[in-house]
């Protein structure tokens, strides 16, 4: 018998078998010979044990009168079905149990000694309000539906755990308050019934052992293994993205009780129709694995590793079963699957296609370690789960599209979280009237009276310092040919190799001038003609054999060119604009929270951003032009912070490059739209395109009157045309002074004259560069190499 009693109980259990005596007192009477003289005799078995009747509460006289119980529940217990039927003698929701079947027997003993018998998720908690319950429906005659399905789950003598739905009878129970059991009303048991999870509340109205329950109830099961697995495999694949995917060990515990194979394994593959390819998803690495591209991350459907065996499963999209895998590699054409699943232990299997609305979404696999365990007559319980694999890898697939588009729209495009809401509302619009007559117009998206910042850190001569480390290249690569002709074997085709020499030379020698637009392309197409063709060709002495491999291990696989001087200026260049970028995108997360604007960024020879400020771009926010001062601090102070990060960056770059700094103020409110053709927000109105003249040109304007240019490395020019701005940036350059940011000399001065553009004023300052200044730690050029890649 096993017995575990909850910590409380509304009642006093007492096991009797009353009712049943009482049964057979009645059959006793009864003109029937054979069975009043049956129920007499049993009768006067229970003589000796009044308690049978009175109530039993020394457990150890049920073990020790197991016999005698049998005889009295008999007629319960039908013989002729012992071995069928999966009962016992308990009391509901309690793990008392005792009298078993022959089956039931046999389903605890290959459980094993350990295991212990208790309901599936059935804590106290539902234990003590369940039995409230009894009493709610049993006493007070209240129609309250709250059996709701429990399980017993029990391995088998191969470990494959059964799923047993459990069924009460409590035919031979009743249940009596003692004088501590509160009478309740029905406005008591109202406030009970809208309180299920107020444990005290229930224990107040029904307090520990305030009620007697007597007699004993009838415990059967029902082999629910499948119906309860397939319920648990549908609440696994179908949980929220928050949730993570059911892992292998979950699903597979499943399937084996499904199929009842307890070497069975799952796995899993996609199918990409665009690129007929049997894809392993990244996301499901560490939870679901694949048996047939174990050792790699896609392949092509039509693949001969496949062979004709798929193509059933690819055209008739039905499963394709290997009921022993070795005789399918003796009889089949295609050996290379069956050698592939059996290194893998693989005895049988099948794989099975998952269909939606006639399109492939993917392959379920099931392999096991044992011929013939898998067949075409067991696979066709993959019926009863595959339509929530479905709905799974459906699912999975338009949550994908969906990340992919926000990706795209994150990278490619210049829809900015601060303007989102109207592109959303404008097309929800479309959406709503997508099925009228008239075709829908797309409104312009146009943001009204919002107030521009720009800026830029430029890598300073950028042009000259590419141009240069071309030229470097191109001569390297040059004197690497001009070696290899002077070491050329005296037999060579003399008079040819003079004249390349010549012009070889004669190419090196322009180069000791300004580089002109084609000269590399020019260089390129005549090294690859003329040169390449004669190296290729020619039979050499070993030390110029040496020097031909030198050379063709020095090119570039891209451009067939030298390429050592210019890649190390490119990753410079490219180092730069990703830590600067890194740094204003960072900063920009906490410019968002002075007030929401739109903001975007872009990567040229340097990094450029647009700001845009005005209540338009957040019409629920009341708007102040203390937000843009606000702004206009930060932008100062971010392009400061940036120049910090360069500075620390300078030592670390295989290529040293500086950089200049420039703000362009600009007080007018101006309106911005969204270009369709373009797809990007632009400046609208003859007037505010003045701004978009400035913003292109003043980075290359000089000071007025003067050759020297307005911007200058490690110095922030800030571009105004009236007082008030000067005035503004000047109190913004004084706070930064006192925090030790900016140097104290200030440089003022008039900007040259701009086509259409005059009266335009800058203030230059310098940052102040030294190592307490940032918080940044160094860092290698490996480091820096790292990170880029």
């Amino acid at each position: 018998m096993d017995r575990l009693l909850p910590t409380e109980s509304p009642f006093e259990t007492i096991i009797s078998f009353h009712k049943l005596i009482e049964s057979f007192e009645q059959i006793a009477l009864s003109n029937v010979d054979y069975r009043s003289n049956y129920a007499k005799a049993i009768l006067k078995e229970i003589e000796a044990y009044p308690e049978f009747r009175t109530g039993i509460h020394d457990y150890s006289t049920i073990k020790n009168n197991e016999a005698l119980i049998k005889n009295i529940a008999a007629d319960l217990f039908p013989t002729a079905l012992t071995n069928n039927e999966i009962k016992a003698i308990t009391i509901p929701f309690q793990n008392i149990s005792f009298n078993y079947t022959e089956r039931f027997k046999k389903i605890l003993r290959n459980a094993g000694d350990e295991f212990y018998m208790e309901i599936r998720d059935f804590d106290d908690h539902q234990f003590y309000i369940n039995n409230c319950c009894l009493i709610l429906s049993a006493y007070y005659h209240q129609n309250i539906d709250f059996n709701k399905p429990f399980f017993y789950d029990i391995p088998d003598e191969e470990g494959v755990e059964k799923h047993y739905r459990i069924l009460y009878n409590a035919d031979f129970m009743e249940i009596t308050p003692t004088e501590n059991a509160p009478q309740l009303t029905q406005d008591d048991i109202d406030v009970l019934i809208d309180n299920y999870n107020d444990i005290d509340l229930w224990k107040s109205k029904f307090p520990p052992r305030s009620w007697i329950l007597k007699g004993f109830g009838i415990v059967s099961l029902f082999d629910a293994t499948t119906e309860s697995a397939i319920s648990n495999l549908k609440s696994n694949l179908l949980k929220p993205e928050t949730s993570r995917v059911a892992s292998t060990e979950i699903v597979e515990n499943i399937f084996r009780s499904i199929f009842k194979i307890p070497s069975l394994k799952v796995g899993f593959i996609i199918y990409n129709p665009e690129e007929e390819k049997f894809i392993r998803p990244i996301k499901f690495d560490n939870q679901m694995q694949s048996f047939l591209l174990s050792s790699t991350q896609e392949v092509d459907c039509k693949n001969a590793f496949f062979g004709c065996s798929f193509e059933n499963l690819l055209d008739k999209k039905e499963p394709f079963v290997i009921s022993n895998v070795k005789k399918f590699i003796e009889e089949s054409s295609n050996p290379k699957l069956g050698e592939h699943l059996l290194k893998q232990g693989i005895q049988s299997c099948v794989f099975a296609p998952v269909i939606k609305d006639d399109h492939l979404l993917g392959v379920v696999e099931l392999v096991s370690d044992n011929i013939r365990e898998l067949n075409s007559i067991n696979a066709t319980k993959l019926e009863l789960v595959l339509p929530y694999l479905t709905d799974t890898i459906d699912r999975y697939n338009t949550d994908m599209q969906h990340q992919v588009e926000a990706i795209i729209q994150r990278e490619y495009t210049t829809i900015h979280p601060s303007v989102y809401w109207k592109f959303r509302k404008e097309s929800q619009n479309y959406f709503q009237n997508i099925n009228h007559t008239k075709d829908y117009i797309f409104k312009e998206i146009v943001f009204k009276n919002v107030f521009p910042l720009y800026g830029q850190i430029d890598i300073k001569g950028s042009s000259e310092h590419r141009n240069e480390t071309v030229k470097i290249d191109l001569k390297n690569q040059l004197t690497a040919l001009l070696e290899i002709f002077d070491n050329q074997k005296p037999n060579s085709n003399l008079v040819l190799l003079e004249q390349r020499k010549f012009e070889l030379e004669s190419l090196r020698s322009e180069l000791d001038f300004p580089l002109k637009a084609d000269m590399e392309q020019h260089i390129q197409r005549y090294i690859e003609d003329e040169i390449h063709p004669i190296l290729k060709n020619t039979k050499d002495n070993a030390k110029n054999k040496k020097l031909e491999e030198l050379y063709f291990e020095s090119l570039d696989e891209k451009t067939g060119m030298f390429y050592q001087e210019r890649k190390k200026f490119d990753n410079a260049m490219s180092i730069i604009n990703k830590r600067l970028a890194s740094v204003l995108d960072k900063k920009q997360v906490e410019a968002q929270q002075i007030y929401p604007h739109y903001y975007e960024r872009f990567k040229t020879d340097g990094v450029e951003h647009n700001l845009y400020i005005g209540a338009s771009i957040s019409p629920t926010k009341p708007f102040d032009i203390m937000y843009l001062h606000n702004l206009r601090l930060w932008q100062l102070q971010t392009l400061c912070e940036m120049e910090l990060e360069h500075h620390q960056l300078k030592e670390s770059l295989p290529y040293e490059l500086d950089v200049t700094s420039l703000i362009l103020v600009f007080s007018s409110p101006l309106s911005i739209r969204f270009r369709m053709d373009e797809k990007r927000f632009d400046v609208d109105g003859t007037y505010n395109a003045r701004y978009e003249v400035v913003k292109k040109r003043i980075d290359k304007s000089n000071i007025k009157g003067t050759d020297e240019r307005i911007t200058e490395k490690e110095k922030i020019t800030i571009v105004y045309s009236q007082n008030s701005e000067e005035a503004e940036y000047l109190k913004y350059i004084k706070y930064l002074q006192h925090k030790k940011i900016l140097e104290p000399s200030i440089e003022q001065f008039e900007v040259e004259d701009l086509q259409g553009v005059s009266g335009l004023k800058a203030i230059r300052v310098k940052v102040i560069n030294n190592v307490n200044n940032s918080k940044i730690k160094k860092i290698t050029y490996q480091d820096l190499l790292d990170e880029l890649n």
